[in-house]
């Protein structure tokens, strides 16, 4: 199994890469969000990627991080999700998006992506709410490495920044992922306004 291909970009599409390893060209199908993360012609790369072999063909699917792969394999579980809809997804939501949007069972966020109607997006919502990590208030992300009162008073300030965050207009999955990508920066250590001020740099990003 080929999973990881590192090597000098040699040409990109509307979804796709060929990256040159060795004077091999390998065609791989990516998301518009790995594409976006892809340097430009003739500079140095790495893919992380999937292996789908059928009866008539071997294809690759390449990822800019090991989250966005993880991602793909469980989206791939999901009935009605081929490796096109799963693309789509992860052309639409980050894994941190996509996770939160797991956790607060946000179906809506999930059919922001072309092709995923209502249907297919209760069924991953359903299917990945126990295999995906729990980002929310249950987050690794709202839990620094200190215990006890300190570590009480971080989620308090995550759970307060997403409620504020929320009633400016925001999903709460959108909240939640800004919120964890402020606190993650913040170092663990960061207060309800300073959170609500960078989960808003986020969220215009």
């Amino acid at each position: 199994m080929i999973a990881l291909l590192k090597g000098i970009i040699e040409d990109k599409g509307p979804d796709w890469a060929i990256i040159d390893v060795g004077g091999v060209g390998y065609r791989v199908a990516c998301s518009a969000k790995t594409l976006d993360a892809l340097p430009a012609h003739g500079e140095p790369a790495v893919l992380h990627t999937e292996m789908l072999v059928s009866e008539n063909a071997i294809r690759l699917v390449g990822f800019a991080t090991r989250a966005e792969r993880e991602w793909y394999g469980l989206l791939d579980q999901v009935q009605g999700v081929g490796t096109k809809v799963a693309l789509a997804i992860l052309s639409t939501l980050s894994p941190k998006e996509l996770e939160s949007a797991i956790a607060y069972g946000d179906k809506a966020m999930v059919s922001r992506a072309p092709g995923v109607g209502p249907k297919v997006a209760t069924r991953i919502v359903s299917e990945l709410k126990d295999k995906a990590p729990a980002l929310a208030l249950a987050s690794a992300e709202f839990s620094p490495a200190a215990g006890g009162a300190e570590e009480a008073e971080v989620r308090s300030a995550g759970r307060d920044a997403i409620s504020a965050l929320v009633n400016l207009g925001y999903g709460r999955a959108q909240a939640g992922a800004a919120v964890a990508s402020a606190l993650t920066k913040s170092g663990g250590e960061a207060s309800t306004e300073e959170l609500i001020r960078q989960g808003l740099k986020e969220l215009a990003s």
